[in-house]
């Protein structure tokens, strides 16, 4: 399946958005995570299925002022 991370294409098996990030190594549920413009929460991600060609976007928070 070819899917867009951060801009970047990628080919992936991955069926889920966990095992997305999983295989893509971002662990954690501080991480805020889009599929097409739309956010899916920690808790729904083992559940959210991705399809070919959906966009995700991996966003982790920084600290600072």
């Amino acid at each position: 399946m070819r899917i867009h991370v951060n801009g970047e294409v990628h080919d992936l098996s991955a069926a889920t958005l966990s095992e997305l990030l999983f295989a893509l190594d971002y662990e954690g549920d501080w991480l805020a995570t889009a599929v097409n413009g739309d956010l899916v929460h920690a808790e729904d991600r083992p559940q959210f299925h991705l399809k070919d060609s959906d966009r995700i976007e991996i966003l982790s928070p920084m600290q600072g002022g």
